[in-house]
């Protein structure tokens, strides 16, 4: 890392990478944990079921920073926040680890909670570093600096995932998790010296609410309005999480739009600046976290996944592969590729076989009895944040070459481009749907792979730069809160992810699916690119 930047950058950095390991070889395996049978250690949901439970989480996840980051400015501090999100963090993936679903939702509810004290402050203690006149012209840069630890930690985690859990089974998987947290604890307090200076309260202005009025006027509400939409029967958005989720969030929205109603003449145009970039990027987020749903579904069951012949050796070695043979087998967990049907009142699989021979193309199905080596799905999660590692120093050149011919755009546009350019990796995948006949037969993983490198660069334009623009435009006493709002749109995006991902099955032409996400990509992109010379103004204002 460059001497220019903070001496905290580094310890930040691999605080990040170490929390984000643990958080992604979870979130890498979560899909495929609920889905596989009892009988082979899952949970043996149906996928519907399962993409509810995984957008339900995410949501959550990144709907605890809102309440993080209003403790952090008014009570703990961000050093505090970061170390009990932690704990939290760790502890419940080490829960996870227990089998059964007994300690699994409680689990959950810790890594929910623990994120929301760490996610919105280590970003916040970051941008903290920045402020200083010295760094202040590297924000950019530094957040995409940062931003390439968490693909590191993302990328090596499933590697890791697959090794334990081919070789010693799920909960040990899910315990590596939760070691791969504690590390990171110990870095940042290794590093601690480095970025205390940046760790200060900000002083509550007389238009501030109090925090009982906060719990009285936005969680509790929210609180009674969730639980009162679980409990009521039937469904009104498809199934109960998804329901209390919405109307949950529903005063936490109230009070964002009331900060902007309530705020100083000064403060009021970067605010609605804020809440603007916050609402289009719900889109992206909806797109985006597909990758452990849908994008997932299509890596397991519509992807060509035999190990080639001069890796194998190796891949068996490192655990990297699951063996499938050709023969009859009825622990198979539910999946879109084979059918129940109902015969004297009890369900009946129409397909017995392992269901990845379904569509595999005749010519590759071994003879009967005999045995492929299939790299693990969620390898295929690596793919993401390995384009991140390999495109960040690509993209921050680009920029820099841009910024000495006086052409860099504003963050504000490059978030519009991000916008643009991931709209485009929806078009990818419904190549590889007409590709592959509709699913009749496994599409080659070069079309997940190029789908994830466009989507990748979209991010890169999108990602880093939202959580730039928090801290370029918040006012100083409600940065870290703003940072929370970012990540409620992340949230709300999150769960409408998972909600897109429970149609998947309802569509027979799997082209039009991944449509339906160009075309609300699409929505979003122009709203951006129509209010961008606004935002642009609001933008040069402040930083003037």
């Amino acid at each position: 890392m460059s001497k220019k930047h903070p001496s905290g950058l580094p310890f930040l950095f691999f605080t990040e990478m170490w929390e984000r390991f643990g958080y992604y070889l979870m979130i890498g395996i979560f899909q495929l944990y609920l889905t596989t049978s009892l009988e082979k250690g899952g949970l043996g949901m149906d996928r519907k079921d399962a993409a509810d439970i995984y957008g339900t989480f995410i949501a959550f996840v990144f709907l605890t920073p809102f309440l993080g980051g209003l403790l952090a400015d008014r009570i703990l501090g961000y050093s505090k926040s970061i170390f009990i999100g932690g704990v939290l963090m760790g502890i419940g993936y080490l829960g996870l680890a227990i089998p059964g679903t007994t300690y699994f939702y409680y689990s959950l509810v810790l890594i929910v909670i623990g994120n929301g004290f760490f996610k919105p402050n280590i970003s916040t203690l970051l941008g903290n570093l920045y402020n200083d006149e010295k760094y202040k012209h590297l924000k950019d840069s530094g957040y995409n600096i940062f931003y390439s630890g968490i693909n590191i930690g993302a990328a090596s985690c499933t590697f890791i995932a697959a090794f334990m859990r081919n070789k010693y089974g799920w909960s040990y998987a899910f315990a590596t998790a939760g070691i791969g947290m504690f590390v990171g604890l110990i870095v940042y307090y290794i590093g601690l010296k480095n970025y205390k200076h940046a760790d200060v309260l900000k002083p509550v202005q007389k238009e501030d609410m109090t925090l009982s009025k906060v719990f009285t006027t936005v969680f509790l509400p929210a609180i009674i309005v969730g639980l009162g939409a679980w409990f009521i029967p039937g469904n009104i958005f498809g199934s109960d999480s998804t329901d209390a989720f919405i109307f949950a969030t529903i005063p936490i929205i109230i009070f964002y739009v009331g900060l902007y109603i309530k705020a100083s003449i000064q403060d009021k145009r970067p605010i609605a600046a804020l809440l603007t970039i916050m609402l289009v990027s719900v889109m992206f987020w909806a797109v985006f976290k597909q990758n452990g749903t849908a994008l997932t579904t299509w890596a397991q069951f519509y992807t060509d996944r035999e190990t080639p012949t001069f890796v194998k050796p190796t891949a068996e070695k490192l655990f990297l592969v699951e063996k499938v043979t050709n023969k009859l087998d009825s622990v198979e967990a539910f999946t879109d590729n084979f059918s129940l049907i109902k015969e004297n009142g009890k369900a009946k699989k129409v397909w017995d076989k392992p269901v990845y021979f379904k569509n595999l193309q005749p010519s590759l199905i071994p003879p009967e009895k005999a045995e492929i080596s299939l790299f693990n799905t969620e390898l295929f999660q690596s793919i993401n944040p390995l384009w991140v590692i390999l495109l960040t120093p690509l993209v921050v050149s680009f920029f820099v070459f841009l910024k000495k011919k006086k052409a860099e755009p504003s963050t504000a546009s490059k978030i519009a481009y991000g916008l643009l350019i991931s709209s485009l990796s929806t078009l990818v995948m419904v190549g590889a749907v007409y590709y592959c006949d509709n699913g009749a037969i496994k599409a080659s993983p070069w079309w997940l792979i190029g789908c994830y490198g466009v989507v990748t660069i979209g991010e890169l334009f999108l990602s880093p730069m939202g959580l730039s623009l928090v801290s370029k435009l918040s006012p100083k006493r409600l940065t870290a809160l703003m940072m929370g709002g970012w990540f409620l749109s992340t949230s709300i995006g999150n769960k409408l992810s998972g909600i897109l991902a429970t149609l998947w099955d309802g569509y027979e032409n799997k082209a039009n699916f991944f449509l339906v996400n160009f075309i609300l990509l699409g929505i979003a992109t122009a709203v951006m690119f129509l209010l961008l010379k606004w935002l642009n103004k609001i933008l040069k204002e402040n930083m003037e």
